[in-house]
């Protein structure tokens, strides 16, 4: 933490109370303290702290009464109680109404600091998750689309700007970017939003049946062709086409869907009555159709019809600073669908998300966060409970030979390869080793100034989080 939390000690025991507050105000906290429950509400909303820590029995309101009054007025610091050794089911019950953790009279100092830090880190990661809440709102949102990264902002803007016009839109990007949200998106923000939104993958139809697909058929048009039957665009109507992965049609298909883009009509296949029909077309890729154009795939004049308006999705990796919005947007999504209640994603496991290089996108870490959800069963989702696939090969640490190497050695080989397996949490690896965080970070620090080596690269990584 930043030594600048604000710690209020409630205790009606003056000795305790004024040795509990220059104790920590040695460590780097702010500390306010109280005599009783009463003054500690008086003070609590002039001091605001991050952390209450408070006696259980007090006289006229107890402990467990101020937890509640804290609560059911919607605050959301973190909250220790002391209890004696004796009063332990009483402490469980402050548990249950609220409080982090509760330690037994009289204090371990070291066992205080520990429980603090925990405390803190939690509480500054709740505080994280809900401002990422907040921030998933329509200033960084448009449909299903999120982002806040000036990539995704200069989408947002396109698609602001073109929305109201007939204008045909080509959406590039790679597989799982969201190129079909940007066309959702277009036609909800267009005055075409009350007509139909059709969508046809182009490239799951062989080209006789996407050809039907998209204009239609006449009865004995083809075998299989037992009656006559609109096509998409017919059913799109007064609405908008999505094709997705234009880039898959044949040729004939090609001469066809440039005709209806120059003239707005067509034939059904098997036809020859001109239907007209009022369609705006959005396409979509994965291909680099200009390159295609050159290599005389694709038509020139189909491109450019297609693409007077462009609009590429930016990959994942690309707008890392999107990841931890999307994952609060999809934690709140599949929290919802699986009945769960998980508060957000622990430092290690922002980390795995910010760190790994997401070859499917956006869809992929979609479907990371929902087997995450299934796999929790409360609090914080960890590293452990995405994908195997997602997590990055491990760093092999040379492992010391006792004997045979100094203290040195074998306290460096301890903390990092603790770090390592606590997925870079020095708060949690602290604990593990029943050091402070304030020694690990400084050795950290000590590491990474080192001649780099295979453990220099655990420092430097697990840093990087701090």
């Amino acid at each position: 933490m930043s030594g600048k939390e604000r710690i209020l000690v409630v205790d009606d025991e003056v000795n305790a109370r004024t040795a509990l507050a220059e104790l920590l105000g040695d460590e780097g906290y702010e500390v306010e303290t109280a005599a009783d429950a009463f003054k500690a509400l008086g003070k609590y909303e002039t001091f605001a702290p991050h952390l209450m820590l408070t006696d259980l029995k007090m006289p006229g309101m107890d402990g467990i009464e101020l937890i509640k009054k804290i609560r059911a007025a919607d605050h959301t610091c973190a909250v220790v109680v002391m209890t004696a050794f004796g009063a332990v089911d009483t402490a469980i019950e402050a548990m249950r109404a609220g409080a982090f953790e509760y330690l037994t009279k009289p204090l371990n100092f070291d066992e205080l600091l520990m429980v603090l830090e925990r405390a803190l880190d939690q509480e500054k990661l709740r505080a994280e998750t809900r401002h990422l809440r907040a921030r998933v709102s329509e200033r960084y949102k448009i449909g299903n689309i999120v982002g806040s990264s000036p990539p995704m902002q200069r989408v947002f803007k396109v698609i602001e700007q073109v929305a109201p016009s007939r204008a045909s839109v080509l959406i590039t990007g790679e597989s799982g970017t969201g190129k079909e949200l940007v066309a959702a998106a277009l036609h909800q923000q267009s005055p075409r939003k009350d007509g139909p939104f059709i969508k046809l993958h182009c490239a799951a139809l062989a080209e006789t049946l996407l050809e039907s697909e998209l204009f239609g058929h006449e009865r004995g048009a083809f075998t299989g062709a037992v009656s006559r039957r609109d096509g998409r665009f017919q059913m799109a109507h007064g609405g908008t086409l999505f094709l997705d992965e234009i880039g898959e049609i044949s040729p004939a298909v090609q001469v066809k869907l440039l005709r209806f883009l120059q003239e707005h009509e067509f034939e059904r296949v098997g036809g020859s009555q001109t239907i007209k029909v009022d369609v705006r077309v959005i396409a979509a890729t994965n291909r680099d159709v200009g390159d295609e154009v050159a290599r005389g795939v694709f038509r020139e004049d189909l491109y450019y019809r297609l693409n007077v308006v462009g609009i590429e999705m930016p990959a994942l990796r690309e707008r890392r600073s999107d990841i931890p919005l999307l994952a609060e947007h999809f934690l709140h999504r599949y929290n919802s669908e699986n009945g769960k209640q998980l508060s957000g994603f622990s430092p290690a496991a922002l980390d795995l998300m910010l760190s790994y290089h997401w070859p499917g996108n956006v869809r992929e870490l979609e479907n990371a966060v929902e087997r995450a959800v299934v796999m929790a069963n409360s609090g914080t989702i960890e590293p452990q409970h995405f994908p195997a696939a997602i997590s990055p090969a491990p760093v092999q640490s040379a492992v010391p030979t006792i004997p045979g190497s100094s203290l040195e050695e074998i306290e460096r080989y301890a903390i990092l390869s603790t770090l390592e397996a606590t997925g870079g949490s020095t708060s949690r690896a602290a604990e593990i080793l029943g050091i402070s965080v304030r020694k690990i970070q400084y050795k950290l620090h000590e590491y990474k100034a080192a001649p780099k080596s295979d453990i220099q690269v655990i420092a430097a990584r697990v840093e990087e989080t701090e």
